[in-house]
């Protein structure tokens, strides 16, 4: 799991994305912030449609930290969701943002959020 930037009508607006163990889309997330908010609400996104996973490797983000052990609160141990914070083993999903970015490059940006989602669930769809 990890956030990428992306720039729309000047801004910069982040990219949620997450990855199994194989490289392709989990799930992805468009937002404005980058908070502890943003990050509670990609993860119930990807676990409603995915279910929980049992190890989920992240950088240090603070915001993704506390979003997982907000989901983890009042759980047993056994059903918590590991976390995994390492910045080298997070290296298959930085990896994976080079291929993002590679397409939206020669497009400069992007003009309106909605497009830029749009655009986005195309490009990972093919990813999935």
């Amino acid at each position: 799991m990890d956030e990428t930037y992306i720039k729309i009508k000047g801004q910069w607006k982040y990219l949620y994305r997450a990855v199994d163990s194989d490289g392709k889309t989990v799930d992805f997330l468009l937002t404005a912030r980058r908070d502890k908010s943003s990050a509670l609400r990609f993860f119930k996104k990807a676990m409603r449609q995915h279910g929980q996973p049992d190890v989920v490797t992240m950088d240090k983000s603070g915001a993704n930290k506390a979003a997982v052990d907000e989901l983890n609160q009042g759980k047993p141990k056994e059903e918590a969701i590991v976390i995994r914070q390492n910045k080298y083993l997070n290296n298959l999903i930085e990896q994976d943002h080079r291929n993002i970015k590679r397409r939206i490059h020669p497009m400069l940006g992007f003009k309106h959020f909605r497009r830029a989602q749009t655009l986005l669930s195309g490009i990972e769809l093919v990813s999935m």
